[in-house]
């Protein structure tokens, strides 16, 4: 009878012990960067491989005459540095990095969104800044350097808007000319 309540407290202790740690794996698993996924370079994410956007007006004047009473909502310029991803396979399954580069230059070319996961896991859309070129697709510069730079860390600077929890950065200087 003792050996049976000591092996049933011993069996009780190494389930208590195995529940509270089983939470700690899954969540270091579930992280937003996936260890396995490096990116191409300085994977500290200290040191970017080139820029992208340049400096100007918060919103081009394009953008001011699209908007709704010629208002666009608020946007405030900004630098941020993280990894060039594929915005729809990062989010929905976890991919970047050096490993899934050729599947993400694919998806970009082929129109799909651009993103920039930064080092703690912030994750941005990138999208052209100009409202008329976007819209009448004369930013193809754009896309082209995204694919280029995927799987990149890369300096990228532009206007932030946020809105019910989405984040974008829009980056200007790449209408054709």
């Amino acid at each position: 009878m003792k050996l049976t309540k000591f092996a049933l407290i011993a069996l009780t202790t190494l389930a208590v012990a195995f529940a509270q740690e089983a939470p700690k794996k899954k969540a270091a698993a579930a992280g937003p960067l996936m260890p396995a996924m490096t990116p191409v370079g300085d994977p500290t994410y200290k040191k970017p491989m080139g820029t992208m956007g340049t400096k100007g007006d918060v919103w081009s004047q394009t953008s001011v005459a699209a908007g709704v009473d010629q208002k666009p909502r608020a946007g405030k310029e900004t630098t941020v540095v993280g990894e060039i991803v594929e915005f729809s396979c990062y989010l929905q399954l976890g991919k970047h990095g050096e490993k899934h580069r050729a599947c993400g230059q694919k998806c970009i070319n082929n129109g799909q969104p651009i993103g920039l996961v930064t080092a703690d896991g912030s994750l941005y859309m990138l999208m052209e800044e100009e409202h008329d070129p976007r819209r009448d697709g004369t930013t193809s510069d754009f896309r082209k350097a995204a694919a280029e730079h995927t799987a990149h860390v890369m300096e990228v600077t532009g206007t932030l808007a946020s809105l019910g929890g989405y984040r974008a950065i829009y980056v200007q200087g790449y209408v054709k000319k």
